[in-house]
């Protein structure tokens, strides 16, 4: 992979909450692509929501790097220097609701990064930036002048969506951005996200615990458990050959859309390896990458 084609790239990433106890992110590594939408998934308290708010520096980084192409964000400290990594890298956050200001109207949610970053020369342009990204997003431009809660679930995350792009940004972490959405409309947000970001040319790290809807958005996966990292590749590749116990205990819990299927589907459940040599995230094949010892035992 040549290093002009990484927009991010994670190196032994630590964080602890309390020091002293159990890192909730253990020695992270792994690389995006520029244009491609790499794809972390988990179980809750794996530490994924954890190593995405490191990497919008909305977390301090106790141990490890972070760069954005190219450059350690802990070296970004100056105000324009940060301002200019906030308006390319922006988050779309988990829940629709609590995230935006119910004393805002839709236009002002959406215009809070045009106007923080001056992008708009004229109210009139501003106006004219908002009914784009409303549409864009699926709504209609008569939307901006009413209230959050006038907005159903998924109406809400498309409002969200729109204030993500309103920067203009290069990069996009969407951190469990359906989970809190009815199973109609999940399909829907991530059929929109796909497009956008094969539209707008972003690159996308999509936080989840559902892998076969990561599996359906990702063009890579990781496979996160207890803060460490133990399955990454293509994203075809870790559903139809998961290596690891885990990922394989992952993917037989889906449930499938064939009553044949799941009266006969047994779910494997995860028991930890017993390995008693050093355990790292060691190549399988090609891109295919395992957490494993030397003599492939899991831990």
């Amino acid at each position: 992979m040549e290093a002009s084609k990484i927009i991010l790239e994670v190196q032994d990433l630590v964080h602890f909450y309390d020091a002293g106890k159990k890192p909730a992110v253990d020695g992270v590594s792994f690389s995006v692509r520029e244009g491609e939408t790499f794809g972390l998934v988990g179980e809750s308290g794996c530490g994924k929501t954890t190593t995405g708010r490191m990497i919008l520096k909305l977390l301090d980084i106790s141990a490890g790097t972070i760069r954005y192409k190219g450059r350690d964000i802990r070296e970004i400290r100056r105000k324009k220097e940060l301002m200019d990594f906030r308006r390319e890298v922006q988050i779309i956050f988990q829940d629709p609701y609590a995230s935006l200001n119910p004393r805002m109207k839709v236009k002002d949610i959406i215009a809070e990064g045009i106007d923080n970053h001056r992008l708009a020369s004229s109210r009139k342009e501003r106006d004219e930036m908002i009914a784009a990204l409303l549409q864009m997003v699926g709504l209609s431009p008569e939307h901006a002048s009413r209230y959050p809660h006038e907005f159903s679930g998924g109406q809400r995350q498309r409002i969200g969506i729109a204030r993500a792009l309103a920067p203009r940004p290069r990069f996009i972490l969407c951190d469990e951005p359906i989970s809190a959405l009815d199973v109609s409309i999940q399909a829907q947000i991530v059929n929109l996200l796909k497009e956008l970001q094969e539209k707008q040319g972003l690159t996308c790290l999509f936080i989840a615990h559902d892998l076969s809807m990561v599996r359906y958005i990702s063009d890579r996966i990781a496979v996160m458990y207890r803060g460490k990292l133990v399955e990454a590749g293509p994203a075809d590749e870790v559903y139809r050959h998961p290596i690891h116990p885990y990922t394989r205990s992952l993917i037989s819990a889906i449930p499938l859309p064939d009553p044949e299927f799941e009266r006969t589907r047994r779910r494997i459940p995860y028991i930890p390896g017993s390995s008693k040599g050093s355990c790292s995230l060691r190549p399988f094949s090609g891109e295919h990458f395992v957490y494993c010892d030397e003599e492939g035992n899991f831990s």
